[in-house]
């Protein structure tokens, strides 16, 4: 009998250590997920600073360049993508996009431009644009025509036409039916 009980006991010490090293294992297999987890958060972690680095040396790079060059950049980037104007499209986002500070940008505009902002630049631009479609398409109305230049509201529209060219719109529309 004694034999038998202590048969007993090892069989439950080992059912003990097996659920322990199961136990363990399964804490193992965390410890190394979260460890997993923890390397790739770091690469993540790296590669952001890596392009706010990069970023931050653009920045330096062209408030460096002389103004004609970033003029140049601007007017290029713009006639490439035309589609970037949309309403939503301001002086800050141009800054953005050519990799300056904004306190370069107005500074820039100020300096030497007629427009004196870059937010009135780019109403020029979709002005510009938009005297075009009314031009090349009678089918298309004052309000779509707003829309497709990228103008945020048709009273920008109409106010902006009438300051630049002293007239509306539609006056505009006429004119060039009219010949």
């Amino acid at each position: 009998m004694a034999q038998s009980e202590e048969i007993r006991k090892l069989k439950e010490t080992i059912s003990q250590l097996e659920e322990e090293n199961a136990q363990l294992l399964g804490r193992n297999m965390q410890l190394s997920d979260q460890l997993c987890m923890w390397y790739e958060l770091r690469q993540r972690v790296n590669w952001l600073k890596e392009e706010m680095l990069n970023d931050q040396r653009k920045i330096q790079r062209a408030d460096m360049a002389d103004d004609g060059e970033l003029f140049a950049s601007i007017e290029a980037r713009l006639e490439q993508d035309m589609k970037l104007l949309t309403p939503d499209f301001d002086g800050e986002a141009l800054a953005k996009l050519l990799g300056v500070s904004n306190n370069r940008l107005k500074q820039l505009f100020q300096r030497n431009s007629i427009y004196k902002s870059a937010d009135n630049y780019l109403d020029y631009l979709r002005l510009i644009r938009a005297m075009q479609m009314l031009r090349e398409h009678p089918e298309y109305g004052v309000v779509a025509v707003s829309e497709e230049a990228g103008f945020n509201s048709v009273r920008t529209f109409q106010r902006r036409m009438a300051e630049a060219v002293g007239m509306t719109p539609v006056e505009f529309r006429m004119m060039v039916e009219r010949g």
